[in-house]
């Protein structure tokens, strides 16, 4: 997508697509597949964290395995402790004192070195992210794309809005002052201007689900309006810690300072929670699960250390498939929603609602279409479903199919694909259930969908709404009048109607806002946005008189 901003044009990466297009696919497939091979080739090795200038170990280590196959170690990290995050954070206010006035258009340079390095190394970022979480090759790549594409188009949001700069008057309003208004004297002129500030030093904590597109683009957001970045990879199982210290390596041969972007590893629990406790920490950027995000925030609070939360905590996103909706439409928007990547997205599809007189044409045609999905190596192309995360996430699975076999009916799947690979391997899962069950409300983070029937479609929208989550949700119909009913009453941020490509999933950075409602969110702004950027800093009205 070409889109038209202020001060330059937005382009989206699409390479698949590109090379498609060009009659490259061929050679897609050999630079990913090559790229495999360097990537299993050089695993294996201990890896320091990067605190300022310097680069740091820790007493102890941190495994990460590949979740394709267990006896793959990717590396050896740090397990760093409150310490080393006291000693980042220092790092960061540090180096914020410069970087702060650096000039917008000296910070943007660097980031634009940082696209040209992510393109350089595109294939390469994306083998070591189908190792490190199980991503096909399609999802990867990908991936790396969308990381360039956020830093490209909060690159354009600044030169639009000239850097949000002292030298940039958002607001001026100039009044002649008679006297005795408010005690001042007379005939002075006040000069008012309003700014946006960087607030100082941001944690940022990412996902491993995406752990170069959502952390480069959390991290984007906030060093490019000024502030200084400690960075988390994801604790959970140890996972993608190597792919953050690739966006590391990256940024500091784009030429950022020593300071600015900070790479430690290590537990959340000592590492995290220091950065939520920490009165030197202006801000957190998070996403992860509601219960954490939510916790930190409580933590944070409750040690008076006040900062800004810029979150997304998942979501329990439906779709409705109205009697007038385009069957095979919908069952292809739904498997690529619920059942690509394993499931393992906060958008990923978890329950559908269909209308009764439809429900066993669509169900066939949904199992149908489950039945004939390869589940295996993704690193492997004719592979459609890779592994669950770890070991805690199979045990989720089976428990989850357990439940719906004795509370509902387990229309499809609810067991583990055996191959010679030492990971998870499962087969999606269908379930029928009634609308109060668990099931329905608790997110799952799996290829797990709960399927209910319904009558009237005002009723569907209630059931859909009945979560306490609100990022995505999609429908299927032919009707205006139920489009405009869904568009008024449906209470998710990022919404799609008939989309084939994907119910729920698959936000184009320069196309759609990625923004969460209830608690998937905090503040109700979402990434790929204007109003993003702003959530970085703070507003200063400042007045002259005289």
């Amino acid at each position: 997508m070409v889109i038209g901003v202020a001060a330059g044009t937005f382009s989206n990466e699409f390479t698949y697509r590109k090379m498609v297009e060009k009659g490259e696919e061929s050679k897609f497939d050999a630079l990913f597949e090559q790229a495999a091979k360097n990537a299993l080739a050089s695993f294996g090795k201990t890896w320091p964290m990067h605190i300022g200038p310097n680069q740091v170990t820790a007493q102890e280590l941190l495994e990460e395995r590949s979740p394709i196959d267990r006896r793959i170690l990717i590396g050896k990290f740090q397990k760093g402790t409150r310490e080393n995050a006291r000693a980042a954070i220092a790092e960061a206010k540090k180096a914020f004192v410069s970087w702060s006035e650096t000039d917008y258009k000296s910070r943007l340079a660097i980031f634009r070195k940082a696209v040209e390095k992510f393109r350089e190394r595109k294939f390469e970022l994306a083998a070591i992210l189908s190792y490190e979480n199980g991503k096909s090759r399609y999802e990867s790549v990908g991936e790396v794309d969308e990381a360039i594409d956020f830093i490209n188009y909060y690159i354009l949001e600044m030169e639009k809005n000239k850097g949000y700069s002292r030298k940039n008057v958002i607001a001026e309003s100039s009044v002649k002052v008679k006297a005795g208004f408010q005690g001042a004297p007379a005939d002075k002129l006040e000069k008012i201007s309003i700014k946006l500030k960087p607030y100082g030093v941001f944690g940022v904590i990412a996902p491993f689900n995406f752990p170069v597109s959502i952390s480069m683009g959390m991290s984007m957001g906030a060093m490019v309006t000024g502030n200084a970045v400690v960075f988390k990879p994801s604790s959970t199982d140890n996972m993608s810690m190597l792919t953050g210290l690739k966006i590391y390596e990256i940024l500091k041969e784009a030429g950022l300072p020593d300071g600015v972007f900070n790479y430690i590893t290590g537990p959340g629990s000592e590492v995290g929670d220091e950065l939520a406790i920490s009165r030197d920490v202006s801000g957190i950027a998070f996403t992860g699960s509601r219960d954490t995000g939510m916790r930190m925030a409580a933590r944070a609070y409750s040690q008076n250390a006040q900062k800004v939360f810029i979150v997304e905590m998942g979501g329990k996103n439906p779709v409705i498939i109205s009697k007038t909706a385009e069957i095979e439409s919908a069952v292809e928007g739904v498997v690529s929603a619920a059942f690509g990547f394993a499931g393992q997205k906060c958008s990923a599809l978890s329950r559908v609602y269909v209308h009764e007189s439809i429900k066993e044409v669509f169900l066939s045609k949904l199992i149908e279409r489950a039945r004939g999905l390869k589940v295996g190596n993704p690193i492997s192309k004719e592979n459609y479903i890779g592994p669950l995360i770890s070991e805690s996430a199979y045990n989720r699975y089976v428990e989850s199919v357990e439940k719906a076999k004795s509370a509902g009916r387990l229309l499809y799947g609810g067991s583990r694909v055996g191959n010679d690979l030492d990971g998870f391997y499962v087969e999606p899962a269908i379930v029928e259930i009634r609308h109060d069950h668990e099931l329905v409300h608790k997110e799952l983070f799996l290829p797990f969908i709960t399927v209910e029937s319904f009558k009237d479609f005002g009723e569907a929208i209630s059931m859909a709404n009945d979560v306490e989550y609100g990022l995505t949700a999609g429908m299927y119909s032919k009707s205006r009048a139920e489009i405009r009913e869904f568009e008024k009453r449906i209470e998710a941020g990022t919404v799609y109607v008939n989309r084939a490509i994907s119910a729920t999933t698959g936000a184009i950075v320069g196309m759609h806002t990625f923004v969460g409602w209830k608690g998937s969110s905090l503040t109700g702004k979402g990434t790929g946005s204007k109003f993003y950027l702003e959530q970085f800093m703070r507003e200063q009205s400042f007045s002259v008189t005289g």
